[in-house]
């Protein structure tokens, strides 16, 4: 990507923000803001090309606003920038925020989210009379002739954003799945960083089958979405008051504040610091999304006037204090599956040797017609899937079996095995456009779940679905330059072998919209979960497993 097209990008970005026809010296200015200098007439020199793209249009003597076709390039322009763009998006509503609670007056950071059914709405409500929401403060808009409503709900990063506003800096680290137990909040299962994501961290968690909200709503026990920051430990006294006001006009997510560089609900807390969980704003929207409702949540998308909110009346918050005993930590993806990477030893040259592998489980009555699908899938894309697969026993559940395909993690451990450090960096969706480009990725060093089990869950690929350009689950690893010409020879052994290598990239190089750091180059590959993907695609019943086991190559059978 040049440094032209990232102006570009900035230039889209900044009317999808104005959302009304703007000028070339209003932009101009706005990307001083941002760190690029350019004047009036260089911007009317962009706006000309991403008219003649079709990612803008004039509107007269206005100025241009941005069309779809613009918006849907945001989404997929500069991936690698996306990652950084979730965090400073974070930090911006942050900033904007400025409620005071004392006057019960100012902007607060909003979710803004669609329903398309009555029941939905009604199961929305009882959650939110729950208390299992960042405030019970909402703007319901019934959208006219449709039985739709649209819900304005305060995100819980507005709780950061008044932190600032009493000086005290409040820095989000994670969003994550938190276990209730009889009520009581006990600890994280699951954590994505702000600062590793192409998407939203909680947005991760808001699909089917992630969350168990109606279960904590109706007998204490399951899985809510709430995020997690971090404040300087002198101002625990004070941020303890602010929550108690806050409580008092309506905003009560807090769940708990820590104590100095304590673990906190099995998150690590640096020494001078103290950790704070809130629960997460969009928590009443997954209880209808687990009853299979359709819903629309966009996360933090706006700044909204707190007196356009308007209460639910009769909330009676139903948890319990937090657990304040000790949880062990909750590993990241990467720190769990180097142990897997170090013992692979597939040798090469003999084609034997255990690669790790993804376990996925399927109805066994039904595996002769799963496998004729994979296998159709196979041949209609071989230049981007991995035919190899082994049936696995279920010892539990004897009425499903495993279908094992090869982690792209093994391509690391072969390579570590010749004396090439290979580094997983991210998890990707990749679409297949010309040239390929990565549209989200999520970092193996800052998430708990596989980036591609997550994609999987939110129903993201495109494999067999024949709807615009395909899209497929791709890793890029960061190897050292100075073993290129190696790593070269390795790969296109492996390749010819069957496993899934996309592309190497150059020293620096941006790869399929990724990059790298310096002195390294990029390397992508595909998913052994593509075929499992394809799979759901079809409504097959898989329960999808990554990073499962060691498995002897020899013994896979091929599509």
């Amino acid at each position: 990507m040049t440094e032209s097209e990232h102006r570009m990008i900035e230039i889209l970005r900044i009317l999808d923000k104005q959302k009304k026809p703007t000028g070339s010296k209003l932009i101009a200015n706005e990307l001083k803001e941002k760190g690029f200098n350019l004047g009036e007439r260089a911007v009317r020199y962009h706006m000309q090309i991403l008219d003649e793209k079709g990612y803008t249009e004039k509107m007269g003597y206005s100025g241009r606003q941005i069309t779809d076709l613009g918006r849907k390039m945001i989404e997929k322009g500069l991936v690698y920038d996306q990652v950084d763009f979730i965090q400073s998006k974070f930090e911006e509503m942050i900033y904007l925020t400025d409620f005071d609670y004392r006057t019960k007056k100012g902007n607060v950071v909003v979710n803004t989210s669609t329903i398309y059914d009555k029941e939905a709405y009604d199961i929305i409500m009882d959650v939110f009379r729950s208390g299992l929401s960042a405030s019970n403060y909402i703007n319901v808009n019934p959208i006219e002739n449709r039985n739709e409503y649209e819900i304005k709900t305060v995100c819980g990063t507005t709780t950061d954003g008044i932190f600032l506003n009493e000086g005290i800096p409040s820095i989000p680290l994670y969003g994550g799945l938190l276990k209730i137990e009889d009520y009581v909040p006990t600890k994280f299962t699951e954590l994505i960083s702000y600062k590793k994501t192409s998407i939203p961290p909680l947005d991760a968690f808001i699909s089917k089958g992630m969350t168990s909200v109606l279960d904590v709503v109706n007998d204490g026990n399951g899985v809510i979405p709430a995020n997690f920051r971090v404040v300087p430990s002198v101002a625990k006294e004070k941020c303890e008051t602010i929550v108690k006001n806050l409580k008092e006009v309506g905003i009560n997510g807090v769940i708990t504040i820590g104590n100095t560089g304590e673990n906190t609900l099995g998150v690590p807390v640096t020494d001078g610091m103290v950790g704070i969980a809130i629960v997460g704003g969009i928590t009443p929207f997954c209880a209808a999304q687990e009853e299979k409702y359709n819903i629309n949540i966009k996360i933090a998308e706006e700044i909204g006037d707190f007196s356009t909110l308007k209460p639910i009346n009769n909330c009676k918050p139903i948890l319990k204090a937090a657990d304040t005993s000790y949880h062990e930590k909750i590993p990241f993806l990467l720190s769990k599956s180097w142990n897997l990477i170090e013992e692979v030893n597939f040798d090469i040259e003999k084609e034997k040797g255990d690669i790790i592998s993804n376990v996925s489980y399927v109805n066994k009555e039904d595996i002769d017609e799963i496998l004729d699908m994979m296998g159709k899938t196979y041949n209609s894309n071989k230049d981007y899937l991995n035919p190899y697969y082994k049936l696995v026993p279920n010892e539990k559940d004897p009425s499903k079996i495993g279908i094992a395909t090869i982690c792209s993690l093994s391509i690391d451990g072969i390579l570590i095995k010749n004396g090439i450090m290979s580094n997983p960096k991210y998890g990707g969706l990749l679409e297949l456009t010309e040239p390929p480009l990565f549209v989200d990725m999520i970092s193996y060093s800052g998430s708990s779940l596989d980036p591609h089990k997550i994609f999987i869950s939110k129903n993201m690929t495109s494999i067999n679905k024949n709807i615009g350009p395909d899209k497929i689950l791709a890793s890029i690893k960061e190897v050292p330059y100075v073993a290129r010409d190696y790593t070269i020879h390795l790969l296109d052994i492996l390749n010819n072998i069957g496993f899934s290598i996309y592309k190497i990239g150059k020293p620096r190089e941006l790869v399929y919209n990724a990059k790298v750091d310096n002195y390294n180059f990029g390397v992508i590959t595909g998913s052994g979960l593509n075929l499992i993907a394809a799979l759901k695609e079809q409504n097959i019943d898989v329960k999808v497993k990554a990073i499962e086991k060691l498995i002897p190559f020899e013994e896979m059978e091929k599509l």
